[in-house]
């Protein structure tokens, strides 16, 4: 089937006239490694590093996670957190604007086939921005998923770096605000519900249970501190009584500041549960649709409704289901609905729960990476320079999370890392590979790090500066999935192919889902009840239509490589195809549609 992809808001009808040419660096032959052409600077790109820089020096969090300043300048913005308050978010959008009416000065029609393209994608960006700053209200400053209690911590516990002793004493500088960061997002969240912008009840109290769990230990065993001390034994250049001195004042900081602030969160949270409800959809709010259609536009880059992504999920649901209930009586089960089957299969592979199977799991993923990595030879010819690592999220974020993926910095000084939940329910063998290959490789690594990796792209384009597109990120990695299923991968595993159309089932149901909650008022159990986990309908409530974006973004990069590879017959190289794509770099997917559409026509010409 062939999404009606179209552009559907301005910002989308920009990014429409954008990609008509190359999104470069794109490979013109097969093995060509354009992550090294490095362009001389044009009016363009003169602006481009002018404004990304203007916007990343305001940003130092975000410039934290990709190495994004020189040495000097990015060791100033290790020491500081990105505010969390109104006026600043204002700054932002009125930063915003003067971008875009600065882009407009340019002439385009003048520009290389790069700053062009990366013109009309800033615009895209810019806008998307611009227009989502009137729902703002319902991005929940402290919620369970992505609220500022989770994005502190995991800032300090995963992305910043601590190679020396002045990486020690920015870690205690940015500690220090962490109470000032938190205190004004609780102040956002009393401002929010004063208008009675809340969330739903069961949100409310997840993140009251995680933030408890979060300040329950002793401070010294806070994974702020837990952590930078672990890290700190690495550092040779730190003597021990340095070392215990720097953890000593980081405890003195999570006890005086960070756990005092916690509490006030909490109180806050407390105080607003009674009038908390239990409907879950943006649909409750007076501007629930316009804001649920943004969401999707933004998400998957199409101009779908919401009726229409729910019609593709229940099709998809039904292709996977037949197909798995014939894998599942090939190998004895046979009994039951294809749910309870699967329910007893993940059970039947479970590792143990504790220390010993939590340490197996994680074993059996490096694995699985390592695997993968020789596997996708026959497939890949430029793959990313940065490692990938797994580890396990912190205990107190297990009930929650979902796993994820962390590119590296652009100065490769950390490697991509892939995380992981250990809760009981994910203590499984059933579904695993399949999971490993979409966070890692060839999913998200191989895409996101390739991207840092291409110095012939601006930075903003590198670091995902001004925002990503989930459905060619989420999309790309549910295609890696697909593609390990379809290269064979799984052969003589009929239990590794059903976790893998697990996951596509999973993401299909997603499409339902999403689309029930925040468009059909589905309530949480209803959707717990059509097969989501708990903690995955929470993570769709406080983030409405990404869930949307992995399927869609799918079904059209198949759809794409299945077209070329028809127009092109023998002369079809996977190489060359997925070079393209990943070389291309994160765009709408309309356009991805025309670079594939280049893709075949130069591949025809040149056979």
């Amino acid at each position: 089937m062939r999404l009606p992809i179209r552009p559907a808001s301005l910002a989308l009808a920009l990014a429409g006239a954008c990609l008509l040419t190359a999104c470069t660096p794109a490979p013109r032959g097969e093995s060509s490694d354009a992550r090294t052409t490095v362009e001389s600077p044009t009016q363009a790109s003169i602006f481009f590093e002018r404004f990304t820089d203007e916007w990343m020096r305001r940003q130092p969090s975000a410039s934290t996670a990709s190495r994004y300043f020189g040495d000097a300048e990015q060791a100033r913005m290790d020491r500081e957190l990105t505010p969390q308050t109104q006026a600043f978010r204002a700054g932002t959008i009125a930063l915003a604007q003067r971008g875009l009416t600065e882009l407009s000065a340019l002439d385009r029609g003048s520009m290389r086939d790069t700053d062009r393209v990366s013109a009309e994608l800033m615009d895209w960006q810019l806008r998307s921005l611009v227009e989502g700053d009137r729902f703002d209200d319902y991005s929940f400053p402290l919620q369970q998923f992505s609220g500022a209690n989770v994005n502190l911590p995991n800032l300090m516990t995963v992305v910043h770096p601590l190679r020396s002793a002045a990486d020690a004493d920015s870690y205690l500088a940015r500690l220090s605000q962490f109470e000032a960061r938190m205190d004004e997002s609780t102040a956002r969240a009393s401002e929010l519900a004063a208008r009675d912008v809340l969330p739903p009840r069961f949100i409310v109290e997840a993140t009251i249970a995680q933030m408890r769990r979060f300040v329950a230990d002793a401070p010294a065993r806070n994974p702020l501190v837990a952590t930078f001390d672990t890290r700190l034994q690495t550092v040779e250049a730190i003597e021990p009584a340095a070392r215990a001195a720097l953890v000593d004042k980081a405890t003195q900081i999570v006890e005086s500041g960070v756990y005092p602030a916690w509490s006030r969160a909490i109180t806050e949270l407390e105080r607003q549960l009674p009038r908390t409800t239990d409907d879950a959809g943006l649909w409750r709010f007076p501007d629930g649709a316009e804001a649920y259609a943004f969401q999707l536009r933004r998400f998957t880059s199409t101009a779908l409704s919401a009726e229409e992504i729910h019609a593709v999920g229940l099709r998809e649901v039904a292709r996977i289901e037949a197909e798995m209930d014939t894998i599942l009586r090939s190998i004895g089960r046979s009994e039951g609905s294809v749910e309870a089957r699967l329910k007893q299969l993940r059970v039947d592979l479970a590792y143990p729960d504790d220390d010993a199977g939590r340490a197996a799991i994680m074993a059996d993923i490096d694995t699985m990476m390592r695997d993968a990595e020789r596997r996708s030879d026959a497939l890949f010819d430029i793959r990313p320079r940065s490692a990938v690592i797994a580890q396990p999220y912190p205990e107190y974020r297990w009930d929650s999370a979902a796993a994820s993926y962390t590119a590296p910095p652009l100065d490769g000084s950390r490697p991509g890392v892939y995380q992981m939940p250990l809760r009981k329910d994910r203590l499984t063998r059933f579904g695993l590979r399949t999971l490993v290959y979409h966070e890692t490789v060839p999913g998200h690594h191989f895409q996101v790090a390739l991207s840092v990796e291409n110095a012939s792209l601006p930075k903003f384009r590198q670091t995902r500066a001004l925002g990503g597109i989930s459905a060619f990120s989420e999309g790309w990695a549910l295609y890696a999935e697909r593609l390990a299923a379809e290269e064979g991968w799984y052969e003589g595993d009929p239990e590794g192919r059903l976790g893998q159309l697990d996951a596509e089932l999973f993401r299909a149901r997603r499409l339902v889902a999403d689309t029930g909650l925040h468009a059909m008022r589905w309530t949480r159990q209803q959707t717990i009840d059509y097969g989501i986990p708990a903690s995955e309908v929470d993570r769709y409530v406080v983030m409405p239509g990404q869930a949307t974006s992995y399927m869609i973004g799918q079904l059209e990069i198949v759809r794409l490589r299945d077209k070329a590879r028809a127009a092109l017959g023998d002369r079809f190289n996977p190489r060359a195809f997925h070079n393209r794509v990943l070389l291309t770099g994160v765009v709408p997917l309309e356009l991805l549609e025309r670079e594939v559409d280049d893709f075949i026509a130069q591949a025809a010409a040149s056979g």
